[in-house]
């Protein structure tokens, strides 16, 4: 499973363990120009046979779509007519997770850490990528416990 921190500048890439019980960040890609960084992702999906694919839902504090939401949602759009031309047809499913406050949070991580400001940057969004999916896999396995 991968996930993705999609930011104005950089894209955040985190994967899952086989498993499916911890993530880890992978990398970052920049974002510009756009069809540089869908082919980059697509690639990623092909390389890891990515079989599920879960996007960082950035919604308002009052739990809403905003402006910044809906450029995830088309981001994920054209990602999704990409790796549809890349493999034929096949699309892992591509699941939207809440991901307010990963940002803050990847932040206060990599802060902790010791990581210096300009290299907190860099890594930032691959950070909060992995948070988003570790909060997703953790919440998917949970739902499944709980049913």
């Amino acid at each position: 499973m991968l996930a993705l921190d999609v930011g104005e500048r950089r894209i955040g890439v985190a994967m899952s363990d086989d498993r499916g019980l911890l993530a880890t960040p992978l990398t970052t890609v920049k974002a510009e120009p756009q069809a540089r960084a869908l082919a980059q992702i697509a690639a990623l999906v092909q390389e890891h046979q990515v079989d599920e694919l879960v996007l960082g839902l950035p919604l308002t504090l009052r739990g809403e779509i905003g402006p910044q939401a809906q450029v995830v949602q088309s981001f994920a759009a054209e990602l999704e007519k990409v790796l549809r031309r890349a493999g034929k047809g096949t699309v892992p499913p591509l699941r939207f997770f809440d991901e307010r406050l990963t940002s803050s949070a990847a932040e206060q991580m990599l802060r902790d850490l010791g990581i210096k400001p300009e290299k907190r940057k860099e890594r930032l969004h691959e950070v909060a990528a992995s948070i988003i999916l570790q909060d997703y896999l953790d919440h998917t396995r949970n739902r499944t416990m709980n049913d």
